[in-house]
């Protein structure tokens, strides 16, 4: 099945006809929020101008909102592989991360033991480190190897023993790209009786999310990584959604996710959500298939696409001298966000001469991977980060190539 050129795509997006230094803009900030289709905010605004209600009462458009809410579960967990009853959503994923640890934390007691890793967002940290902070909780820091931006996976399992309660990994590092294979990781973490969070906000953009297969107890991601509005999702198995008591207002959200909600959401950003994936399944070309067929189509078609512009970006920056680059090499597991440092030039600076001079706008600094910039040891500038987005061009790849370049001519 034919998938989306990129030429379609781009047509999609009214924030590529904008223009920096003269110059059509070239999103490469993707990895921290990617831009939107026009199907997302008209969903977005005929929710608002036509819908627009609070939830459970008897009137019409509050009836429509129950169901547009419902909907949106439920593309939501084809996205995920999952069942609607156990989507939630919430502002961002770290305040959905931080009240999930709140609800894991009832079930522990002081000498538990937490693992999380050094390769992962502060998102997929703090929250268990402060939850062990105040339970008393022993925390297990994973390394990863600097030269390679891989976890080191013997330290995973040497982190494990008979106290390990909790288990936080990253399927993807937002800072490096890398991709670690966590679903072995997770069953041996459930093998020792622990509970599993898997953070796939960097992942979700780039590989399906597939619940079912991770056997995680608990996954977070960004609809907007994937080209929705600023929200977080979170996805808690029901069984382990059984066991868990999170801290919620008396008989408010007593059923599947909207147990782990808090307080009125942003239903146009839900709806958004539902609309950007709608979006990409959309790609895939008109033919019969599941949502979530659909979505695995144009995934795989999209991925493909990116590799082969990571590896040209790779290839033009890595023949620069005074250019580092970190992380995996392409062809082998990672996604399409690369980051390098140029030598003697602030990350900051970078981005900004990128932006001023040539209309490319990357991102910098330690992307909330505080751990990651450290190990590299390249505080306090951190690094400089391209991702490559669905309507990415290989011209986009050869101008910042060209203006890292312009930058080291000086």
């Amino acid at each position: 099945m034919p998938v989306a050129d990129v030429a379609e795509i781009r047509s999609h997006f009214p924030a590529l006809d904008r223009l920096q230094a003269g110059r059509p803009a070239a999103y490469f900030d993707g990895p921290g929020g990617t831009q939107v289709p026009s199907a997302v905010p008209a969903a977005m605004t005929r929710y608002l101008l036509r819908h627009n209600a609070n939830t459970h009462w008897e009137y019409a458009t509050s009836a429509e909102t129950d169901a547009l809410l419902e909907g949106a579960r439920g593309v939501v967990a084809a996205f995920l592989n999952g069942d609607p009853e156990e989507v939630a959503f919430g502002a961002n994923m770290t305040t959905l991360t931080y009240h999930l640890s709140r609800a894991v934390g009832r079930g522990l007691r002081a000498g538990d033991e937490v693992v999380v890793t050094r390769l992962d967002h502060q998102a997929n940290v703090a929250p268990w480190k402060d939850l062990a902070r105040d339970l008393e909780l022993v925390v297990r820091e994973v390394p990863f190897d600097p030269a390679t931006g891989r976890l080191d996976v013997d330290a995973f399992h040497d982190a494990l023993g008979p106290r390990t309660r909790v288990v936080a990994l990253g399927a993807a590092s937002n800072a490096l790209g890398t991709v670690t294979d966590v679903a072995p990781l997770v069953a041996r973490a459930r093998e020792a009786g622990a509970f599993t969070f898997v953070d796939a906000v960097h992942s979700a953009p780039h590989a399906l999310p597939d619940v079912r297969a991770l056997g995680c107890d608990a996954l977070a991601c960004s609809p907007y990584k994937f080209y929705g509005p600023h929200l977080g999702v979170l996805h808690v198995a029901a069984e382990t959604a059984a066991r868990l008591d999170p801290p919620r207002l008396p008989c408010a959200g007593d059923a599947g996710g909207e147990r782990f909600e808090t307080g009125t959401l942003s239903h146009e950003a839900m709806v958004g959500a539902a609309a950007a994936v709608e979006f990409l399944a959309d790609l895939a070309g008109p033919g019969e298939g599941t949502l979530r067929e659909r979505l695995e189509t144009a995934f795989a078609a999209l991925e493909a696409r990116a590799d082969t512009l990571l590896a040209r970006l790779w290839t033009g920056l890595e023949a620069l001298d005074g250019v580092t680059l970190h992380g995996p090499r392409p062809g082998t597991p990672r996604t399409s966000t690369l980051a390098f440092t140029v030598d003697g030039t602030p990350a900051a600076q970078v981005t900004r001469h990128l932006s001023d001079h040539h209309g490319v706008f990357t991102s910098h600094g330690d992307f909330y991977a505080t751990s990651v910039v450290e190990d590299l040891g390249l505080e306090p500038h951190g690094l400089v980060r391209a991702g490559v987005a669905i309507y990415t061009t290989a011209d986009e790849v050869d101008r910042l190539v060209a203006g890292v370049a312009d930058i080291l001519d000086g």
